[in-house]
């Protein structure tokens, strides 16, 4: 777990370089309130104000300097606003500042989560490492420097299991850092594997049998807090490489396989902020694990299995394993008395057509819970779109021979896959499920391309105004 405690600290006063943020909207007033030397450093640095540009303005007789930076609005702060800054600038402390000696500091709230992110790297398998020292933001909003550090600690950590290799993020892998985490927490670990048939998770042990033994297919369950708080349930999706199985993923498809354990990620993750942050829930995550490996035992089409509920699934595409080790977790959150259930899964490209890289849909059975959500999303400047789970689309799933198929074909991909999901929910239990992608195609200030959080601060803050505001 990367600690970030050092990138914020409390302003007490002491030397630092000052940032002086401006926008678009205010760049023409800004230059004309400005003395003549910052004109034209401005001017030769062809600072136009455009949003994300920033100037080194030398000081007066004085080896020091300070920097002027377009941000967009200043009063609509997001997580990525500073980001570039902290990215770009050289090492050092930093202060922002208000634009003029009498203007307060402005409120940078979520924007001190983007400080931090900027300066994340994964680069343990690099022969030569980025050795620049930290920026360090001086703030005075100190009462949230242990909070946003412990949301960067929870991004970090979703993107390095992300960024992991396979071969060092496998099953067992996992089982330690969960392991680990508990320790830590006073939480305990039970994980089957094994017996995973014998103990009643046939669709797991299908999913994960072809692999080697190293990578045997496994259930990690963590438990933590007091048995008299409400009892919720984390799942995550821990496929740690997928292959497609028979259904074999072309080489294109199968180059970023890696993530498909993101749902996992997210969910050790939010059990993190949910121990870190100590937020009054009887928690429950589960995390099946496998590998969705190619050999001769391995799941087969027109294979018909029985899940853990009872429910007879005919397998239709071996690329649809998700949804199947998903299943046995669900059924057992639910079977625990769990009021409500949030999973996490890379699960469908369908919702990457649908929504593109950055917005997961959300699918949710009560919409209370889904409102309630989205207004943790807005919160935290963590988009989530609803989606719909039509149930007249279940005719999708429909088998000649079972209960339902594990794939309901090309159209509207996402919602069949959640629809599915559904068949393994009690219907006194609350419950949402994110489709996430865990992957940024492309870099952005704060976000480097590869293993991504999306939807997991959303969460965050929709649990702490369910159980912390109360």
């Amino acid at each position: 777990m990367k600690d970030y405690t050092d990138l914020l600290r409390p302003d007490k006063g002491q030397d630092a370089t000052s940032i002086i943020l401006t926008s678009e909207d205010d760049f023409e007033s800004f230059v004309k309130r400005s003395k003549p030397m910052v004109r034209s450093a401005l001017a030769a640095q062809k600072f136009k104000g455009a949003i994300g540009e920033y100037a080194i303005i030398p000081a007066c007789g004085d080896d020091d300097f300070h920097v002027i930076a377009s941000i967009g609005e200043p009063m609509a702060l997001n997580p990525w606003s500073i980001a570039k800054l902290s990215e770009s600038l050289p090492s050092g402390t930093y202060r922002i500042m208000g634009d003029a000696k009498e203007a307060s500091p402005p409120k940078l709230g979520n924007a001190l989560l983007g400080w931090i992110l900027g300066q994340y790297n994964f680069d343990q398998y690099l022969s030569e490492k980025n050795e620049d020292g930290p920026r360090i933001l001086l703030t005075h909003e100190a009462a949230n420097i242990g909070e946003y550090c412990a949301l960067a600690s929870a991004t970090s950590l979703v993107r390095d299991m992300v960024n992991m290799p396979p071969c060092d993020m496998n099953p067992g892998a996992i089982e330690k850092l969960i392991t680990d985490l508990a320790k830590k927490y006073d939480g305990n670990v039970n994980v089957i594997k094994g017996d995973i048939l014998e103990q009643g998770y046939p669709l797991i042990y299908a999913v994960g049998k072809a692999a080697s033994r190293d990578h045997a297919p496994r259930l990690i369950e963590l438990n933590w807090g007091d048995e008299k708080h409400p009892k919720i349930a984390i799942v995550g999706k821990g496929v740690i490489f997928d292959t497609g199985g028979l259904n074999i993923k072309s080489g294109a498809g199968m180059r970023i396989m890696k993530k498909d354990m993101g749902g996992a990620a997210h969910a050790a993750a939010l059990a993190y902020l949910i121990m870190t942050m100590n937020i009054p829930v009887r928690l429950s995550m589960l995390i099946p694990a496998v590998e969705n490996a190619v050999a001769g035992n391995a799941m087969r089409p027109g294979d018909i299995i029985k899940a853990r509920n009872g429910l007879s699934v005919e397998i239709d595409n071996t690329d649809a394993e998700g949804r199947l080790i998903l299943a046995d977790a669900l059924t057992k959150s639910c079977e625990d008395g769990n009021e409500m259930v949030i999973d996490f899964a890379t699960l469908t490209g369908a919702a990457r057509v649908a929504l593109g890289p950055d917005v997961p849909p959300i699918f949710a059975n009560d919409d209370d819970m889904a409102n309630a959500i989205l207004t943790g999303a807005k919160q935290a400047q963590d988009p989530l779109w609803r989606m719909p789970l039509w149930n007249d689309y279940f005719e999708l799933l429909q088998s000649d021979v079972a209960d339902m198929t594990n794939s309901g074909g090309s159209f509207a991909g996402s919602v069949t896959a959640a629809l599915f999901l559904q068949k393994f929910i009690l219907h006194d239990v609350r419950w949402a499920h994110i489709d996430t992608f865990a992957w940024r195609p492309t870099p952005k200030p704060g976000r480097k391309k590869g293993g991504e959080a999306l939807g997991l601060r959303a969460i965050y803050q929709f649990l702490k105004n369910e159980y912390v505001a109360k």
